[in-house]
C-alpha cells in the first residue's frame, strides 16, 4: 500500500462531516457510474420495458410470461460468482480481478441491447430469446462485479455512502431503461430505442477503463486450488465466520427483510388499474415521481447508517416497508383519487429507497473479503427469493379475499422480521458504531 492510500485509511467517517466526506470521495463518484449501468438493462431485458415492446407487436401474454423468465439469472448469479472471486476473466485479465469482470460483462450488456434493437420478435422470438438470456447473465454478472468492487474499494465505514450512490446511478439507469425508453420507442421506434440504450452503457464501461481497481485484500484463509474448492469454500466460510446457528438466523432475516414489499410488486400494476387510474397516471407517479422518491429515501439511508449504525436503522426501515404497504389502503378507499395515488407512491418508495441502501450497508458487513461476490450474491439473492416466489400466488390471495385485505396480510408479515431482529440485536456487529475505522478515497 502506498503512503497515500495509508493515509487515506486513516481518515475518519464518522459524524456529519464524515458523511459529506463520504458522498464525496472519487469512490463514491465511480459507484454512481456502475450503478447506473447496473440498473440500465434490467427493464430492457427482465421487466416492464420488454414486455411494452413484446406486447405492442403482438405477442399473446403467455409468451411474454415465459420470455420474462430470463430474469431469474438475476437471482441466481451466486451460482457462478464464485468464478468472479476467485479468477480474472481472460481476454480482460490485465485490468484487475474486479474490473476484468466489469468490462467484459458490460461488453455483454451492450452487444447484447444491440442485438435486441435488430431482433423482429413479430417474426419469431427465438432470436430475441437467446439474446435476453445473454444480456441478463451478462447483467447479473455485472451486479456481482460491482457489488463485489463496492465493498473492497473501501472500509465498513463508507459503505453507506457508496450504497447511496450507486442506488442513486441505479435508479437513473431504471428511469432511462424505462420510462426513457419508452418514450424514445413511441417516437422513434424500438430499434433506435434499444440501439439508444445500448449505446448508454459506454458511460459505465468507460468508468470501470479509468476507475481503480481494488486492493487486493489479504487472504485470511488457505484458499482451495481445485475447481470444487472455488464454489464450495466461499458457503463454509461464511458459516465458520458467523457458526451454524447464526448463520442461518442472518440468512432468514436478509430474506426476510424486504419481504413485505417484495410480496405486493406482481400485484402493484394490476392494482394500479384496477383502481381506476390511466397508464399515464401509472407511468407518472409511479414510473418518474416514485422513483426520486426512492432515490430520496436511499441518500436518508445511507446518512442515517453514517451517523447512526445499521442496527437501528435495520430496526426503522424493516418497520417502515411494513407499513408503507398500508399506505396502499388509501388508494383501495379512494378509487381514481390522484391524491391517495401520491401518498402511496411516496410512502412506499421512500421506505423501499431508505431499506435498500440500509439493507445493502447490512449484508456489506456479513461478507468475508475472501470471497467477496460470492457471499455477497448468496445475499443479495436470498433478499429476493422468498417475496418473489410467494408473489406468484398473491393473485389467488386477492381473488380469495381483497386488496385492503391482501395490503393488510402483507404488512403483518413484518412480525418474524422483527423477531429475527430481536434475537441478532446483541449479536450483530456495527462497525459505523465502531471506533478506530479508516477510509480509503
Amino acid at each position: 500500500m502506498s503512503d497515500a492510500q495509508a493515509a487515506n485509511e486513516t481518515v475518519s467517517y464518522k459524524g456529519w462531516s464524515g458523511i459529506r466526506r463520504a458522498f464525496a470521495t472519487p469512490s463514491a463518484v465511480t459507484m454512481l457510474l456502475l450503478g447506473f449501468g447496473s440498473g440500465l438493462p434490467f427493464l430492457l431485458i427482465a421487466s416492464m420495458t420488454l414486455s411494452t415492446r413484446l406486447r405492442d407487436v403482438g405477442l399473446d401474454l403467455g409468451s411474454i410470461g415465459l420470455i420474462s423468465l430470463a430474469s431469474f439469472f438475476y437471482l441466481l448469479k451466486f451460482l457462478w460468482a464464485p468464478l468472479i472471486d476467485r479468477y480474472r476473466f481472460p481476454l480482460t485479465a490485465f485490468l484487475g480481478r474486479r474490473r476484468s469482470w466489469l468490462l467484459a460483462s458490460q461488453i455483454g450488456v451492450l452487444v447484447a441491447l444491440a442485438a435486441l434493437a435488430l431482433t423482429r420478435p413479430e417474426q419469431g422470438v427465438t432470436g430475441l430469446v437467446v439474446w435476453v438470456l445473454i444480456a441478463s447473465f451478462a447483467g447479473a454478472t455485472q451486479d456481482s462485479a460491482v457489488d463485489a468492487y463496492r465493498i473492497e474499494i473501501a472500509p465498513a465505514t463508507a459503505q453507506a455512502a457508496l450504497a447511496a450512490t450507486y442506488t442513486l446511478g441505479y435508479r437513473i439507469g431504471l428511469i432511462l431503461g424505462g420510462a426513457g425508453a419508452l418514450y424514445l420507442a413511441e417516437y422513434r421506434g424500438w430499434k433506435f430505442s434499444y440501439l439508444a440504450m445500448a449505446a448508454l452503457m459506454l458511460l459505465p464501461l468507460l468508468t470501470t477503463l479509468l476507475c481503480r481497481e481494488p486492493v487486493a485484500p489479504e487472504a485470511t484463509v488457505q484458499r482451495r486450488i481445485d475447481f470444487v474448492g472455488a464454489f464450495w469454500q466461499p458457503f463454509t466460510s461464511f458459516f465458520r465466520g458467523n457458526g451454524w446457528v447464526m448463520g442461518l438466523v442472518l440468512l432468514a432475516f436478509v430474506g426476510l427483510f424486504k419481504f413485505p414489499d417484495q410480496v405486493i410488486g406482481v400485484m402493484s400494476g394490476p392494482f394500479y388499474l384496477d383502481s381506476g387510474y390511466t397508464k399515464a397516471d401509472i407511468a407518472t407517479v409511479s414510473k418518474l415521481f416514485g422513483i426520486w422518491v426512492g432515490i430520496l429515501g436511499a441518500f436518508a439511508g445511507g446518512a442515517a447508517v453514517a451517523a447512526f449504525g445499521f442496527r437501528r436503522m435495520l430496526f426503522v426501515a424493516a418497520l417502515g416497508v411494513a407499513i408503507s404497504n398500508l399506505a396502499f389502503l388509501l388508494m383501495a378507499q379512494h378509487p381514481s383519487q390522484i391524491w391517495a395515488f401520491y401518498a402511496a407512491i411516496t410512502a412506499d418508495n421512500l421506505f423501499q429507497g431508505f431499506a435498500g441502501t440500509v439493507l445493502v450497508a447490512f449484508m456489506s458487513s456479513l461478507t468475508d473479503r475472501n470471497f467477496t461476490a460470492t457471499q455477497y450474491a448468496l445475499l443479495v439473492s436470498l433478499a429476493n427469493l422468498p417475496g418473489k416466489f410467494v408473489g406468484g400466488v398473491s393473485g389467488y390471495i386477492v381473488e380469495a379475499t381483497s386488496y385492503s385485505t391482501f395490503f393488510i396480510l402483507s404488512a403483518a408479515t413484518v412480525v418474524p422480521t422483527l423477531l429475527l431482529l430481536a434475537w441478532l440485536w446483541q449479536r450483530i456487529r456495527d462497525p459505523a458504531r465502531e471506533a478506530g475505522e479508516g477510509v480509503s478515497g
